[in-house]
């Protein structure tokens, strides 16, 4: 059993900290704990809980810079996108906190004569959320807000190599007054963290993983009737259709592909491009990808950094070979450079089929893959021939044929004219091997509660 992890910075593979692993007993403490603050918090007003967000709100606002250069230096994200990400998520938890009375309000449904109904959600007990390191804060608080909005309480399993992270966030959640434990670290084996989910204070899990882990956790969860929300990754398209802003196109697109070092989910992971433009967007797309400004994430002109850890850069640097070995052709990038640190440069392949490892797996690196679709039939053929299924964008200037062609796109979400992006206004999930179920708006507020109807008869 592991008593510590250790932080390493993918900047330069120095040691930055090291975090105690917790065994059962004090594994234990945390969850009972968590389910003690959670028989007060569910009985507490919508607006005290409101209140209490707008003071977490401004716990992050406050300590933005501390939180932004701890980011960078547990993940490598570059420091203007990692207080970017602060921001996020300061303008997340304001947005639950100023909408929170009207998401839980009761539903009355028209019963006519027989009577008069109404529809509650109510909170479960106590969640927990298994969370990746791509957006330490982000991933993290787009779930915990909306459940523990409702009532509930919120264990969080982070990933080794952002412990920093979540415990800042620990931090912030008591300096804001929350009911103590009722946000808690369960940092601990994964054999301990999954036999949380036998616990009968633990009502369900919702996790961000790869697929492997979520259908472990969801079948543990399964196996105790425990709700399970997943959100798996993807392989997502960008489709762009030969009437499209190709400037417009091309420049979403290098941002969608690249931003955070291409460790995003909902990243343009396969870029399906219309023969008759293929070849200018192909050459404007390198041109400004052999433009980022990559290096020390720590620099505030950096636009990427490196990747979070060295197997992930070896995993998707084994991608690219596998790849070219099959036919694909490269334009850009694709070599290790020299020296510490985790860091891939902006990557480029033309010439790729279904079958190779940048498009039949999730890339979850800065590399781009550049797909040739005949039409716009062929393009939408291209993009449901995948597993995955979280979101896809769509640019073209018939706005009405683009209404028409998403519909038939298999995936959670379809962007027209702009880049997949997360917002709490909205919800964010999958099909298929993406996952199921959503956060964000008032669906991921309603994922974890008990939504009772009460029926008065005359």
């Amino acid at each position: 059993m592991r008593t510590e992890v250790i932080s390493i910075n993918p900047a330069t593979g120095e040691e930055i900290a090291r975090y105690p692993a917790l065994d059962g007993p004090a594994l234990e403490k945390v969850v009972a704990a968590a389910y003690a603050a959670f028989a007060d918090w569910r009985t507490t007003s919508v607006d005290r809980r409101a209140q209490a967000f707008r003071r977490l709100a401004d716990m992050l606002e406050a300590r933005r810079e501390s939180l932004a250069r701890l980011i960078t230096l547990e993940m490598g994200k570059p420091i203007s996108a990692a207080g970017a990400e602060v921001d996020k998520c300061a303008r997340l938890v304001r947005w639950y906190a100023d909408n929170l009375a009207k998401l839980l309000a009761d539903e009355t449904p028209d019963i006519g004569g027989d009577g008069t109904a109404a529809i509650s959600y109510l909170p479960l007990g106590v969640v927990l959320g298994v969370m990746p390191w791509n957006f330490p804060l982000w991933q993290v608080l787009r779930a915990a807000v909306p459940i523990m909005c409702a009532g509930n309480g919120f264990l969080l399993k982070h990933a080794d190599n952002v412990q920093g992270s979540a415990w800042a966030l620990s931090e912030c959640f008591r300096a804001a007054a929350f009911p103590e434990g009722l946000f808690g670290i369960v940092h601990a084996d994964r054999a301990l963290v999954t036999g949380l989910l036998a616990d009968r204070r633990i009502v369900g899990v919702t996790v961000t993983a790869g697929v492997a882990a979520g259908a472990s956790l969801a079948a543990e969860a399964g196996r105790h009737i425990k709700k399970s929300l997943l959100e798996l990754g993807g392989s997502d398209p960008f489709i762009v259709l030969a009437d499209a802003d190709l400037d417009l196109a091309v420049a979403a697109a290098v941002e969608a592909r690249f931003q955070n070092c291409g460790q995003v989910c909902i990243a343009a992971k396969r870029i399906i491009v219309a023969a008759p433009i293929m070849e200018a967007f192909v050459a404007r797309f390198v041109e400004v990808a052999r433009g980022i400004r990559y290096g020390d994430p720590l620099d505030p002109d950096t636009w990427m950094g490196p990747m979070a850890r060295v197997r992930a850069r070896s995993d998707v640097h084994g991608q690219v070979c596998r790849s070219v070995a099959m036919g694909a052709r490269l334009l850009l990038g694709g070599e290790i450079p020299e020296g510490p640190g985790a860091y891939y440069p902006p990557t480029v392949l033309v010439d790729v089929t279904r079958d190779m490892p940048v498009c039949a797996e999730e890339t979850f690196g800065p590399v781009a893959a550049i797909i040739a679709a005949k039409d716009a039939e062929d393009a939408v053929r291209i993009a449901n021939d995948s597993d995955f299924g979280l979101s896809a964008s769509l640019w073209t200037a018939d706005i009405e044929a683009a209404d028409r062609l998403a519909r038939r796109i298999e995936t959670g979400a379809v962007f027209v004219n702009g880049m997949s992006a997360s917002d709490p206004r909205v919800p964010i999930g999958g099909v298929k091997h993406s996952g199921y179920g959503r956060e964000l708006s008032h669906f991921g507020l309603r994922e974890f509660c008990n939504v009772q109807l009460r029926w008065v008869r005359p």
